[in-house]
């Protein structure tokens, strides 16, 4: 009876096991596979007004390049992606934009208006890699002082492992660098959906909550509206 009592539970924990990694595969495939841009077409349009024919153009881009990265090497998705929304959006202010002094738009609003500041790129960036599977873990948003502009600026920096020296994707130029190349940047901190870091001794130490950057929530709570799922 004992022996067939532990047949049981040793099965019973497979079974466990099994479901376990299966749930897990669910949602990590469902990171892929969420974005129904259908749907997306049709609350993007309630809220901001039909699109032109050239931001259904980029749209149109935008899903054809899911569709031909989401099998390829994570070096491959870095470049592709930087050097894809480098080349799709032109480069303006807010003031100019948005009429506002500092916005941070959703990467719909991007490719719809086809212009973007530092920190649009970096957010547009970041989602397209997080819809990609890169983990969220390898992935900040980092605001940086642009030493030869002498002004502030945002890019996007992957880590490979997270004492790794990460690598800068940057709207300035389309060439991937490590952080180490890029002694023009001076960093003053860094966030992803998850948390909040700060740069020198600490740069690998969480030191708060990203729900602290309001226009960070406010950007994650657009992109519901706009049909996204946004709790990777």
């Amino acid at each position: 009876m004992n022996s067939v009592r532990q047949f049981l539970r040793i099965r019973l924990s497979r079974q466990l096991l099994f479901s376990g990694a299966l749930l897990f595969l669910l949602a990590a495939s469902s990171l892929r596979a969420a974005w129904d841009f259908t749907t997306i077409t049709q609350r993007t349009d309630a809220l901001y007004g039909p699109a032109t024919a050239d931001a259904g153009q980029r749209i149109d881009a935008w899903q054809q390049l899911l569709l031909q990265l989401r099998n390829q090497s994570e070096s491959e998705q870095l470049s592709a992606v930087n050097r894809f929304f480098n080349q799709k959006l032109r480069y303006r202010e807010d003031t100019d934009i948005w009429h506002a002094v500092d916005y941070w738009a959703t990467p719909i609003e991007s490719l719809r208006k086809g212009e973007a500041d530092c920190e649009d790129y970096a957010i547009a960036k970041y989602f397209t890699l997080r819809h990609l599977g890169v983990s969220g873990e390898k992935l900040r948003i980092t605001y940086v002082k642009a030493l030869r502009l002498d002004r502030a600026h945002m890019v996007l920096t992957w880590y490979q492992t997270p004492d790794a020296i990460p690598i800068v994707l940057d709207s300035l130029m389309d060439n991937i660098l490590p952080a180490t190349k890029r002694t023009d940047l001076l960093p003053v901190y860094s966030f992803n959906d998850s948390g909040l870091w700060l740069p020198g001794s600490q740069n690998n130490k969480r030191v708060g909550d990203s729900k602290r950057l309001s226009r960070w929530q406010d950007v994650l709570k657009k992109m519901r509206e706009e049909g996204f799922p946004t709790d990777e």
